[in-house]
């Protein structure tokens, strides 16, 4: 059973923060100005259902990202059936623990980095929150880019003078093209202006966008198969090289990417599930919107990557590249803005929404949740996300040394409200700086959080780092997040809650 216990802080400051009338934002008098605004309050109402959790998905799954990760898998050369196995026992384990991070958020109706003031202290949270917030920044400017490759394709396909502005060489600046700095930039302004409407306008957006993205990517599918007929479509798209035991351990590892893809997001769903009606809509939401949804669309990425082959006579692996083969310009113009729009919905859910929470959690009274997601954005420009993604050493050791936290802030979280306050959460406490809250520490940092948090970060980042422990580093989520549990439940078991 979880509890939630709400009763006015001890101490806390009685400024008190008005709400607009049409706020949903339950802010209390006693809540402490430097720890509340209306985005970081509780809910007063929680209005989402199990398909708006579906939706949420889908925006997830759909993009270049999860078509091209999808497709990898199979070509680890495993058989059809071994991927098959693989995804779904990745996918159920993804489903198990945003069930686990989801519930604090929604029982309580705050955001992952309100909640992580639980386990961190009311302050400490800012440690959680500026790592994820940093991880979404670096992600936000990649997608953003990627998103704006399909832009090319079209316009290049619409105006073919337009050529020489997408050479670098000819027309560039830091890196990147004229045109890719218009195709940039246009798909920086889509998002920041539906992010800017509100979390009710990006519900709408990833209600109708996943499925959209659905209806075109099985037209394509559809189409490819035609053109190459079933018996020409090889799903084992990079032959069958393993097989009996000696499969395992490359479908452990098939197993551990694809909880990896998902660590970001999973980390802070609960920025999302804060507005589910109920827990049980939210894990109805989570099965059909990850294993049911996951697995259907790897199974349709995969047939039409494998369709290429003897349509276009080479496995192309990148969508985008797919649809700009395409001889017709209504079939590149659908399927660019398809996954424009795909690449727009994934982004906003996973890496705007993500640090507009974090960073304005960091100094509510300055930093809204709209000035806080564009901060994010302005800071993925001047990251030049191109130069990152053409340079995969960078962008592989700076994003999986900020992952190597991923796990331990998740296994601190889990820790500290199933087994340390055995589901009990005080909603009132988070928003006190008062010595007497149960949230308050010498300073407002847990050390009991920050002893667990380095070790067990440091053994993945090594993990990462030693070449004689690279073979460990497709599990460093699950190393992270283990050590991270134990060590938090050892250094409290002594608490009394």
């Amino acid at each position: 059973m979880s509890t939630v216990v709400s009763q006015a802080p001890t101490g806390a400051s009685e400024a008190g923060i008005a709400p607009h009338a049409e706020s949903n934002a339950l802010i209390k008098p006693g809540y402490d100005p430097r720890l509340t605004n209306e985005d970081l309050a509780p809910l007063k109402k929680q209005t989402w259902g199990q398909y708006n959790i579906f939706a949420f998905w889908m925006s997830d799954v759909h993009s270049v990202g999860g078509y091209i990760t999808a497709g990898s898998l199979f070509a680890l050369g495993l058989s059809s059936w071994q991927v098959l196995v693989s995804l779904l026992v990745g996918i159920v384990i993804v489903q198990f623990f945003c069930n686990l991070v989801a519930k604090p958020s929604q029982v309580t109706g705050v955001p992952y980095p309100v909640v992580c003031r639980a386990p961190f202290g009311v302050l400490g949270a800012n440690i959680p929150a500026i790592i994820r917030g940093l991880i979404a920044v670096a992600w936000y400017g990649v997608q953003t880019y990627l998103a704006s490759a399909a832009f090319m394709v079209l316009a290049l396909h619409m105006f073919p003078n337009l050529a020489p502005y997408a050479e670098v060489s000819q027309h560039g600046f830091v890196g990147l093209s004229t045109l890719g700095w218009v195709a940039f930039m246009v798909m920086w302004v889509l998002q920041a202006f539906v992010f800017w409407h509100g979390m009710e306008a990006i519900r709408k957006f990833i209600d109708w966008a996943g499925p959209a993205v659905y209806v075109v990517m099985a037209v394509l599918c559809g189409w490819l198969v035609w053109k190459a007929g079933w018996s020409k479509i090889d799903l084992n798209l990079g032959g069958i090289k393993f097989q009996g035991w000696d499969a395992l351990p490359v479908m452990l590892s098939a197993i551990a990417l694809v909880v990896s893809y998902f660590s970001g997001p999973m980390l802070n769903f609960g920025d999302f599930s804060r507005y589910g009606k109920s827990f049980d809509a939210v894990k109805k939401g989570n099965f059909w919107g990850l294993p049911v949804n996951f697995v259907f669309f790897s199974l349709l990425t995969v047939i039409t990557t494998a369709a290429t082959l003897p349509v276009f006579g080479e496995l192309i692996t990148d969508p985008v590249h797919t649809v700009g083969k395409i001889d017709s310009t209504t079939a590149v113009v659908l399927g660019a803005l398809t996954f424009m729009i795909a690449t727009i919905g994934i982004n906003i859910v996973a890496n705007f929404v993500s640090p507009a929470f974090d960073f304005s959690n960091v100094a509510p009274q300055h930093i809204s949740w709209r000035t806080g997601g564009m901060i994010a954005a302005v800071g993925s420009v001047f990251l030049t996300p191109w130069n990152l993604y053409n340079s995969p050493e960078v962008i592989h050791y700076t994003l999986d040394v900020l992952g190597s936290f991923i796990g331990p802030l998740f296994g601190i979280l889990i820790a500290d409200y199933y087994f340390v306050r055995k589901q009990r959460i005080d909603v009132d406490a988070l928003y006190t700086m008062s010595p007497k809250g149960e949230y308050w520490y010498s300073g407002g940092y847990n050390p009991k959080a920050i002893q667990a948090l380095v070790p067990s970060a440091v053994v993945p980042i090594l993990c990462v780092m030693v070449p004689t422990l690279r073979g460990a580093a497709n599990y460093a989520w699950f190393i992270g997040m283990g050590l991270g549990l134990v060590l938090y439940v050892l250094l409290n078991r002594n608490n009394k809650t």
